[in-house]
C-alpha cells in the first residue's frame, strides 16, 4: 500500500516552502525522487522519513531540494534564445550606451544563464557592445551551488550544447565538464523564492521565468506575474515556457506585438493588483 499520509505531508512541505504543487496523479514522483535519499539516510519507508522530519530541519531542506523539478538543458528552446538576442540588439539601438539587465528566474542548476552568457559574449565580440548584466535566481541552494560550480556531467553537457561551444567554454575535468571561470563570473547567482522573497533591486530589460508557473496554483501564478511586472522595465520583455501564458493570469503583462510568444509589461502595476498581494 502506498504511504498516502506520508505523500501528503511531503507534498505539503514542498508547497509551503516553494509554492510548488504536485498533482495527485504525479505523486509517484515523490517516491521516485526520494528513493536515493532514503537509501542514503537508511530509512526503510517514507513514513520513517516523515517522522524524522519533525526533529531534523536540515533534512526538510534536503527533501525540498530533491523534490524540486530541476529539469533543464543548455540552449533550451534555442529559437527563443535567438529571439531574445535580437530583442536585446533592438533595445540597445533604442537606448545606446545603457547596459541592459537580464534576469533568469528559476535558473535551476545554471544551464539557462550560462547559455545566455555564451550567446551574448559571442555576439558582443563581433559588435563590441557591452554584454548585459545577468542575474540568476532559484529557490534551491543546492541547485545554485551546482550552478556556481559550473560543473556538468557528459550527459548534461551534451543536451543542447554544440561541440564547438562545449570545447570553447568548458574544460574537461575527470569525467565532468566545468565552465570556464570567465563565463561563470558574468552571472550573479542568488537564492530567491519568487512567491515570498524581496525581488532583486532595479529594473530588468528581459525576465526569463520558464516552466516555473506550471507548478503553482492560479493564485500564486498571478502573484508571481504581478511581482515580475514590478521589476520589468517599460519596453522590456517577459519570457515564459512553451506551455505557459499570461492570458487569463494577470493584467500586468500582454503579448508582445513585436516578438511572437514573448510578453511585455502593460505599465505601472495598478493599485488593485498590488492590493491582491
Amino acid at each position: 500500500m502506498r504511504p498516502k499520509g506520508a505523500l501528503n505531508v511531503l507534498a505539503a512541505l514542498l508547497e509551503s516552502r516553494t509554492g510548488q504543487q504536485i498533482a495527485a496523479n504525479r505523486e509517484w514522483r515523490i517516491e521516485t525522487a526520494l528513493k536515493p535519499l532514503l537509501r542514503e539516510r537508511g530509512f526503510e519507508s517514507l513514513d520513517e522519513l516523515v517522522r524524522d522530519l519533525l526533529r531534523r530541519p536540515d533534512l526538510a531542506d534536503q527533501v525540498v531540494d530533491v523534490l524540486l523539478n530541476q529539469e533543464s538543458s543548455f540552449f533550451r528552446d534555442a529559437a527563443v534564445l535567438e529571439m531574445i538576442g535580437e530583442a536585446v540588439e533592438d533595445m540597445r539601438a533604442e537606448s545606446p550606451g545603457r547596459r541592459l539587465r537580464i534576469w533568469s528566474a528559476g535558473c535551476s542548476i545554471g544551464q539557462e544563464p550560462l547559455s545566455l552568457a555564451m550567446l551574448f559574449t559571442e555576439r558582443d565580440e563581433i559588435s563590441g557592445a557591452l554584454s548585459p548584466e545577468i542575474v540568476a535566481t532559484d529557490v534551491s541552494e543546492a541547485a545554485l551551488n551546482r550552478a556556481r560550480s559550473g560543473r556538468y556531467s557528459q550527459f548534461e553537457i551534451q543536451r543542447g550544447l554544440p561541440v564547438r561551444r562545449m570545447m570553447r567554454w568548458f574544460d574537461s575535468v575527470g569525467i565532468d565538464w566545468v565552465a570556464k571561470p570567465e563565463l561563470v563570473r558574468q552571472i550573479s547567482f542568488r537564492k530567491l523564492n519568487l512567491v515570498a522573497d524581496p525581488l532583486p533591486i532595479g529594473r530588468f530589460d528581459v525576465i526569463l521565468c520558464r516552466n516555473v508557473l506550471l507548478y503553482l496554483s492560479p493564485a500564486l501564478r498571478r502573484r508571481v506575474l504581478d511581482r515580475l511586472a514590478e521589476v520589468a522595465r517599460p519596453g522590456g520583455l517577459l519570457v515564459l515556457g512553451a506551455g505557459e501564458t499570461v492570458i487569463g493570469q494577470t493584467e500586468a503583462f500582454r503579448p508582445s506585438p513585436r516578438y511572437r510568444g514573448l510578453y511585455e509589461p502593460v505599465g505601472a502595476v495598478p493599485a488593485a493588483l498590488s492590493a491582491r498581494r
